[in-house]
């Protein structure tokens, strides 16, 4: 599911203009569909690297929540530190850690050196995306041909997220697991070529909250290390969560420059985006997650067949967003918000009705309504709250909003990950009515949301 616009952080000046602005936009959608490949594409390869590595189901859990958790984290401070080096020496040195991390995931000899690998590959990604946008908006002047650019930008992300499941399927069946890693490298030098058609960009002065960086890691790690882990050490863990996350709070009251301005929560359509947008990644990823699972593990599926259920799915993702985005220009975000989220919950409760021996044509078109819900409400809940904070707390806004989604996926993998380890005829349900559950809640919560967007 892409995130669309993640960030809109202040243009920053280049050293000198670029009388093309084509190689910098090439790099930046490069980059962006790179970042959104590797959160997709590793779920249908997850049943063939535990197989290989040994790995029982928590260290799959792992596999994929160490990259989310990292670049979750640190996409809370990210983008300043891009304004501090500059956003073209930001993305080159982002895109070459990305890039060496892949390679060293498809050569992990063992679990814990491709988790080591996989938070590279996370922590690198957070450098990535504000930097590959700060890209975009300064090689086009005019805000017209901006905004397309911006679309188009995002529009790589979208089809990154459709093609991610079949990519890793395909890649995993004809060659391996470890191929998913390594097609990265070739995509990775490519974007590093084209940056080498861009002009530098110009430094500026950006404060770092490196006390809120720090214990709000802690706080993801350690809530995240008691859902997957449980049993005694989960207690310890979630402590250690609970106590991180009050000194972030504290932290963040006392801050000249916080990390997270916490009278943002205040704004009601702020409040209702976070929390929206939230338990859509709980429902969306969550469900890629466990279907990925169910395919192979249930029904016996290969790892590119497990891919292509999940095609009707994604491939309506890129029109849906459009689609969304023609709506709320004319009726306000409020309707696509809550339309889309109850569609989503329409899915999700079709979704129960799936077990071994539904049909394999009915799995994959029950698990439409879920994207289309997902695809529909996602855009305008991030154009309205962009919309209902003061412009120079946009980029603060979006960088917040796209870190508790990723924070929420990365949560209920580790959740719906442990349920399902204990089997799959009670995990399906009941994951199923979480996500519906929440999604009910936000769909009311997002009735309160203005007809248009108001500051």
């Amino acid at each position: 599911m892409s995130s669309t616009v993640l960030s809109t952080g202040p243009v920053v000046r280049r050293d000198a203009p670029s009388t093309s602005p084509g190689p910098a936009l090439a790099a930046a959608m490069l980059g962006f569909a790179l970042i959104t490949l590797d959160t997709s594409v590793v779920n249908v390869a997850l049943p063939a690297i535990g197989s290989d590595l040994r790995a029982g189901m928590s260290g799959l859990q792992w596999v994929v929540d160490s990259y989310t958790l990292a670049f979750a984290a640190l996409l809370l401070s990210s983008g300043a530190l891009a304004d501090r080096v500059g956003a073209s020496r930001a993305y080159g040195a982002g895109v070459v850690v990305f890039t060496l991390a892949s390679a060293a995931c498809g050569l992990a000899p063992g679990l814990p050196g491709l988790l080591a690998a996989r938070a590279l590959q996370g922590a690198a990604a957070a450098v990535m995306l504000p930097a590959s946008l700060a890209l975009v908006r300064e090689a086009y002047g005019d805000p017209g041909r901006r905004a397309r650019a911006v679309s188009l930008w995002a529009a790589g992300g979208t089809v990154a997220v459709a093609l991610g499941p079949v990519a890793g399927g395909a890649l995993t069946t004809a060659w391996s697991w470890r191929g998913i890693f390594f097609i990265n490298l070739p995509l990775g030098l490519l974007a590093l070529v084209l940056l080498t058609r861009v002009a530098r960009s110009a430094r500026r002065p950006a404060p770092l909250d490196l006390p809120g960086q720090l214990t709000a890691m802690t706080a993801l790690g350690a809530l995240t290390f008691a859902a997957i882990e449980g049993g005694t050490e989960a207690w310890w863990a979630l402590g250690v969560a609970v106590a991180a996350f009050t000194a972030f709070l504290l932290i963040e009251a006392r801050r000249r420059h916080p990390m997270v301005p916490l009278g943002l929560f205040r704004n009601t359509t702020v409040a209702v985006a976070v929390t929206a947008g939230a338990a859509n990644s709980v429902a969306f990823y969550g469900m890629v997650f466990v279907f990925s699972l169910f395919f192979q593990q249930v029904l016996g599926l290969s790892a590119l067949g497990a891919g292509l259920m999940f095609l009707p799915m994604t491939g309506l993702l890129a029109g849906v967003n459009i689609l969304s985005a023609k709506v709320a220009a004319r009726y306000g975000a409020r309707l696509p918000i809550v339309l889309g989220q109850v569609v989503g919950v329409a899915g999700l409760l079709g979704l129960l009705t799936v077990d071994a021996d539904s049909s394999r044509v009915a799995q994959a078109l029950l698990l439409v309504p879920l994207a289309l819900g997902a695809g529909f409400s996602l855009p305008p809940l991030i154009a309205a709250m962009m919309e209902a904070v003061p412009a120079e707390r946009a980029g603060t806004a979006a960088g917040l909003l796209n870190a508790i989604r990723q924070t929420a996926g990365a949560l209920a993998i580790a959740v719906f990950g442990s349920l399902a380890a204990r089997g799959f005829d009670t995990a399906l349900p009941t994951t199923l009515l979480i996500s519906v559950g929440l999604l009910t809640l936000t769909a009311l919560a997002s009735l309160r949301l203005p007809r248009r967007g108001t500051r």
